[in-house]
């Protein structure tokens, strides 16, 4: 039914989204020949093609609740990251996708994860608060579901394929460099250069897809935040949270706040399904 399958990103909002792939996939029979992701949509495509969705939602709602800090400002007098946010992330990329599942993933589709180059000459931390903050201000003022701030400013959306790395652990660079807002994620390089979150250009990666569509295929793209107008595309559908999802991007303190994302995504996603007869 759908050619091709775009996660944007989102941060904690993207348990929406494997809630949603969870209900739908089977029910629609997606097996979609090309998926593009950005920042945590990435990860939330891997785990839902390889169907482990149960197992990383499990660590997740484990290791996250009150006990911990979004900012631990003792922790950063000594010397560790003021977010742990990132080494948490980072340790349970290692727990869910090693080579075996890798080689697994690559075996069910062609998935191409979005990371952000700088502009040159800026320098990779001083770019990085450029482009959030371009990021921010456009989302809040003028709501689109693709922003063009980034991309005149001189940032360059890069699709890396990940049939082209060659083990689980150059796979973990890449998604932490996909998600990597300073300074709750740490600064990644991807083949020798520093990389930033794919959102920094588009949240909402649709680039590699248009080849499909301009050929009459379809895609179907899960969003993570409500917007009022969608673009009109031959061949694209849009869907999104059927509510605003009230979490906070980088929150690790809110379990139950992942798993109500997660639950209204299998909601969402039986919904579409029967909308369109299945």
């Amino acid at each position: 039914m759908f050619d091709a399958v775009v996660f944007a990103g989102g941060g904690n909002r993207c348990y929406w989204q494997g809630g949603f792939y969870e209900a739908a996939a089977p029910r629609l029979g997606l097996t979609p020949k090309l998926v593009v992701a950005a920042s945590a949509g990435a990860f939330a495509a891997a785990y839902s093609l390889l169907g482990i969705g149960a197992q990383v939602r499990q660590s997740v709602y484990d290791g996250c609740g009150p006990h911990l800090k979004n900012f631990d400002v003792a922790a950063w007098r000594r010397g560790e990251p003021l977010c742990p946010v990132g080494p948490l992330y980072n340790e349970l990329l290692a727990q869910t996708i090693d080579d075996t599942a890798l080689a697994r993933l690559n075996a069910i589709t062609d998935l191409r994860i979005a990371v952000t180059r700088m502009p040159r000459g800026v320098p990779p931390l001083a770019g990085a608060m450029l482009g959030i903050g371009a990021y921010q201000l456009e989302k809040r003022f003028f709501h689109p579901v693709h922003p063009r701030f980034g991309r005149a400013l001189g940032f360059v959306a890069e699709f890396v394929p990940v049939r082209t790395l060659g083990n689980a652990r150059a796979m973990h660079e890449v998604l932490m460099a996909s998600s990597g807002v300073p300074p709750f994620m740490p600064v990644t390089s991807v083949n020798g250069a520093p990389a930033f979150d794919g959102g920094l250009v588009d949240n909402v990666p649709v680039e590699p897809v248009a080849s499909i569509e301009a050929a009459g295929g379809r895609t179907l793209v899960l969003l993570t935040r409500l917007y009022r107008n969608m673009p009109g595309i031959a061949g694209r559908s849009y869907v999104q949270p059927s509510r605003k999802i009230d979490l906070s991007q980088f929150d690790i303190t809110n379990p139950r706040g992942i798993r109500a994302a997660y639950e209204l995504g299998v909601k969402d996603g039986s919904a579409f399904a029967a909308s369109l007869g299945h």
